[in-house]
């Protein structure tokens, strides 16, 4: 099949994720046959959606979040023509940026985007304060009076109001601080000290609060349900029961500070493994997710819900070194995060194969062995999954998106339009 050029649609865009199939295929290799064949005139490497199982995850996702709308992370998609068509489904509003770059080149077409980490571009931050459109659509990250000085010196005195939300750290802190469990991101933990910065906001005139954000990702980005000692799995579910009730009354109380300074439009918290958690707090009105739509391999291991892997990249067999091995061309693509081997791409099909050792998974090529290496020829593929969801799209330009036994559409990522945020 001919490669379509980008923008291309044989299928009117709010149709592809409107509504989910009647049927999908197991979270397992058995559906990855009909992907195999749907590509069989692409040549590798190349990176495939399959929209039956994206289908899915949307909607899987949204009866997670119990009503509460999704407000969706572009990191985890990194691709304009998916963004749009995941915002259109009922129960997905608004985009979680990850620069304040890709916040204002978003919202060229979006109208309501958070940026969910401070920035110090102050080219970014200048063009954001001279632009009444832009200042409108865009929300910017604080986490301090130190950053609340940057970005007020950044837009200057004149110009319309620029949006700004408090970062509200949502670790779990014990034994007086000294033990930390979560993610080390903002300064801003108390519910004392959400009421200073609020106060220090209202003090310039050029800033307006309207929001809180504040991510759990000791209990949305770890599985409950991990491979390893059993002990291990208590200790981490018995972490997250007690990080959600710390976190639950101290958001409450940092929300309730912040509303004595002024009102707010939106409180966001959660991710896509604390949806069911996040959603049943009163003082949280939006969630944030969206690595649940690509379901890549860290989303695994979670007791509450198994997505359906969506994504996945394949590349060649180009040599047979011994009766044992089959060896790839590429494939070293590598999650962020902690070295390990949660981090690295799992060949899923053929079944029966795995990384080396010794080896893992190479810079151009990449070594697998198993069970299933007998069956694998010169010229064959092996489908992949990444570890994280939307870092896949930085190591290709383009996106085919199989619907059923066929590709319907071929749209560029972040990369393929020439966008390198980070």
């Amino acid at each position: 099949m001919a490669q379509q050029p980008y923008g291309t649609r044989t299928t009117p865009a709010p149709q592809r994720l409107g509504s989910p199939p009647s049927r999908v295929e197991s979270p397992s290799p058995a559906g990855l046959p009909r992907l195999q064949e749907a590509t069989a005139a692409l040549q590798p490497p190349f990176a495939v959606v399959d929209l039956g199982a994206l289908r899915a995850n949307t909607a899987q996702m949204t009866r997670r979040a119990g009503g509460k709308p999704i407000r969706l992370a572009s990191k985890s998609l990194r691709c304009r023509a998916l963004i749009g068509d995941t915002l259109r489904v009922p129960g997905f509003s608004g985009i979680l940026a990850f620069t304040l770059p890709e916040a204002l080149w978003l919202a060229e077409d979006h109208h309501d985007v958070l940026v969910g980490y401070p920035s110090v571009d102050t080219d970014a931050l200048g063009r954001l304060g001279a632009d009444e459109q832009l200042a409108a659509r865009v929300t910017v990250m604080i986490d301090s009076v130190e950053h609340l000085d940057l970005v007020a010196d950044a837009i200057g005195p004149s110009g319309p109001p620029v949006r700004v939300c408090l970062d509200l750290d949502a670790s779990l802190r014990l034994a007086g601080g000294r033990l930390h469990l979560g993610m080390r991101r903002s300064p801003l933990h108390t519910p004392h000290q959400a009421r200073d910065l609020a106060l220090a906001v209202a003090a310039r005139p050029r800033l307006r609060l309207v929001g809180v954000m504040s991510y759990e990702g000791q209990i949305a980005g770890i599985g409950d349900n991990q491979p390893g000692s059993r002990v291990s799995r208590t200790a981490i579910r018995f972490m997250q029961k007690l990080s959600t009730r710390e976190l639950r009354e101290r958001r409450a109380a940092a929300i309730r500070a912040v509303q004595s300074v002024t009102a707010l439009e939106f409180v966001n918290g959660g991710g896509t493994g604390s949806l069911e958690n996040t959603s049943a707090e009163p003082a949280v009105t939006e969630l944030g997710a969206g690595s649940g739509l690509y379901a890549p391999t860290l989303f695994d291991h979670y007791r509450g819900f198994r997505p359906h892997p969506a994504a996945h990249f394949v590349l060649s067999v180009v040599r047979r070194p011994g009766p044992h091995h089959a060896t790839v061309l590429g494939g070293g693509w590598i999650a962020s995060g902690a070295p390990g081997a949660d981090r690295l791409p799992a060949p899923v099909w053929p079944t029966g194969l795995r990384l080396l050792s010794q080896e893992g998974a190479g810079e151009v090529q990449t070594p697998l062995t198993g069970d299933g290496v007998a069956g694998l020829r010169t010229g064959d593929r092996v489908w992949f999954r990444h570890a994280k969801a939307g870092e896949l799209c930085e190591r290709v330009n383009e996106l085919h998106l199989v619907d059923g036994d066929r590709i319907v559409d071929v749209v560029p990522t972040y990369r393929g339009e020439g966008r390198a945020f980070l």
